[in-house]
């Protein structure tokens, strides 16, 4: 078992209090973003074995098990992240396997560079997600139903807006999405700037279920993805809740503490809120133009006090244990690697201690008890 050793990485939109407060040290003044745990080659954890991918692939079988690396190949198959926001992050979708492969063969078949900031496509992989909350936790997740939308749009009264409330009534559903995303996204920038003000100011008059889009609206003042997030549900989560996110759903977070847990991939396509480069065409090629309820998940209980979230993703599963005073350690050995992260409390992973925001990685068929007054996630996966 390894205690980790992880890279917080500091974009801009990252919580300046958040994971500083989450660990029980004075904050740096400067945005945290995301804390990684796992063995993704951008910011591998450390270990006193190494960086863990380099530990992983020493000895696949030995880390991974011969299970996982049969199904998955010889790599930790997730990760797993604390993200803080303090900002809206870019309104996105990520591609299903298919499509991951397909674009990241023809980018290379181009010789697009790696670094390119025209880059779509850093894998082959898909990059399902899931976010729990820690504390209330702000996102958009799906598209609302046209007609809903139309309605919202309408009442704000911006004459420029019409033609998309219009679009929204008068087309299935698929195509009335589709045609009014392409519209906001291929808009003359000075006359969506134009729009993105009127619609700012009446969401700031108006508040209740526009404060959120006004929110958004006053850290990306101009930026077309304003109009683009109006499409999506508003979701609040409370502590413990979660979203699972599938290929093709447009979402963004906006403000809040999470754990959060996907495959190990970085493709991602945005749709707005970012100075980052938004390829239209395949967006539109990627996007699931379907009305979506966001399905807050909330944790199931198994007999072993394991509180599970479950998904249809094989690549990871989390759950949680909630430890009370005077409770008996629970053993988590498992024929799959493991990394476990304590959020609340003081608990131990066998005989290393941890508190929050500390994790360990536990290789596959490892034995290991946890115990003591707190909170852990566990992320590992279904092989």
């Amino acid at each position: 078992m390894d205690r980790l050793s992880n890279t917080i990485r500091p974009y801009a939109w990252g919580s300046t209090t958040a994971i500083a407060e989450l660990l029980g040290v004075e904050p740096s003044g400067e945005p945290q973003a995301e804390m990684w745990m796992g063995a993704h080659p951008g910011a591998p954890s450390r270990t006193e074995r190494g960086a863990l991918n380099a530990v992983i692939e020493a000895d696949p079988e030995r880390e991974l098990g011969p299970e996982a690396v049969a199904k998955f190949g010889p790599r930790l198959p997730f990760l797993l992240k604390i993200l803080a926001a303090g900002a809206p992050l870019s309104l996105q979708v990520h591609p299903d396997l298919a499509q991951a492969k397909e674009g990241y063969a023809d980018e290379e078949s181009r010789g697009v560079p790696m670094d390119a900031p025209n880059r779509n496509y850093k894998d082959a992989n898909h990059k399902p997600e899931l976010i729990c909350a820690l504390t209330a936790f702000d996102g958009l997740c799906g598209f609302r139903a046209p007609a809903e939308t139309a309605d919202l749009l309408e009442a704000l009264g911006v004459d420029s807006l019409k033609p998309y409330v219009d679009l929204l009534r008068a087309h299935p559903e698929d195509a009335a999405l589709r045609e009014v995303l392409t519209a906001v996204l291929t808009a003359d920038p000075e006359q969506m700037a134009e729009t993105v003000a009127e619609v700012t100011g009446a969401a700031q008059r108006l508040g209740g279920p526009y404060a959120p889009y006004a929110g958004i609206a006053h850290h990306y003042p101009g930026d077309p993805g304003v109009i683009a997030a109006m499409l999506l549900n508003h979701v609040r989560l409370q502590p413990g809740e979660a979203l699972f996110l599938g290929a093709g759903v447009p979402h963004a977070y906006l403000d809040g503490l999470g754990v959060e847990i996907m495959a190990n991939s970085d493709n991602v396509l945005r749709c707005g809120l970012t100075p980052k480069h938004v390829d239209v065409p395949e967006l539109l090629r990627i996007v699931r133009f379907e009305a979506t309820d966001p399905g807050v998940l909330r944790p199931e209980a198994s007999p072993a006090d394991e509180e599970v979230y479950e998904t249809p993703i094989d690549e990871f599963r989390l759950s949680r244990f909630t430890l009370p005073e005077g409770a008996a350690p629970h053993d988590l050995t498992a024929a799959t690697p493991q990394i476990l992260l304590c959020t609340a409390g003081s608990v131990r992973a066998g005989e290393l201690p941890l508190t929050p925001g500390q994790s360990v990685f536990v290789p596959a068929g490892e034995k290991v008890e946890v115990s003591g007054v707190g909170t852990v996630f566990r992320a590992t996966v279904v092989a």
